[in-house]
């Protein structure tokens, strides 16, 4: 009797051990792989997060001080300073039909440490006074000249960009503008040429009734003296 208890009991602690190994084998393999998910973690962690590394003082401060300092695209854009009169002309539907006539004044002037040019323009369309204002910038870091234009009869800004073409000396813009109909966006473009010191030409095109380009607006404008 005493002979069996004591193989029972060698038995039972057998398998008790070898319960115990097992676990501790799950249990070992559990934690490598938890260990290698974390790890794969961390290195996906460290891959995704922004570099630690501050940019260099001097290169910071050299860089906002090229941001904030007008350039020779500034330079030109003061060129078109002054007061500017035109009779410009519209087509508010069909392209194909005569167009309405009305004087327009367009007075510009630099503002902000020579940084903007701001536009004030006046003219009526249909048979209603209309005044815009404009604001013409050149982004040092984009590279790219960039322009905002409210008016009186829409509540909407319009933001345009672009390049200058020396070889033409125009400037090419575009960017949307509100449909007041179906409250989406819609495609605007603009072409500013200068034929010399005192004369631009300015014509205006955005989305016809059939969603095609279509010209709207255009004008040669003198400088008053």
């Amino acid at each position: 009797m005493k002979r069996t208890a004591l193989t029972f009991l060698v038995a039972t602690a057998l398998l008790v051990a070898c319960n115990d190994n097992s676990g501790s084998t799950t249990a070992g393999a559990n934690k490598d792989s938890g260990n290698k998910e974390a790890a794969a973690d961390q290195t996906m962690a460290k891959k995704d997060a922004p570099p630690t590394t501050m940019p260099d003082t001097a290169a910071m401060r050299k860089a906002w001080e090229n941001f904030m300092t007008p350039g020779p695209m500034h330079t030109w854009m003061a060129k078109t300073n002054g007061t500017w009169e035109a009779e410009v002309s519209q087509w508010m539907g069909d392209p194909s039909a005569p167009p309405t006539k009305a004087k327009a004044t367009n007075v510009q002037s630099s503002i902000l440490n020579g940084l903007y040019v701001s536009g004030k323009f006046s003219s009526t369309m249909m048979g209603m006074p209309f005044q815009g204002e404009s604001i013409l910038g050149y982004d040092n870091a984009k590279k790219d000249f960039v322009s905002t234009w409210v008016d009186n009869m829409g509540s909407g800004i319009v933001v345009m960009r672009g390049t200058y073409d020396e070889a033409t000396k125009t400037l090419h813009l575009k960017g949307k503008q509100s449909d007041p109909v179906s409250g989406t966006d819609t495609d605007i473009r603009e072409e500013m040429k200068m034929v010399d010191d005192n004369t631009y030409t300015m014509t205006m095109f955005g989305a016809g009734v059939d969603g095609k380009e279509t010209k709207f607006m255009e004008g040669t404008f003198k400088r008053k003296k």
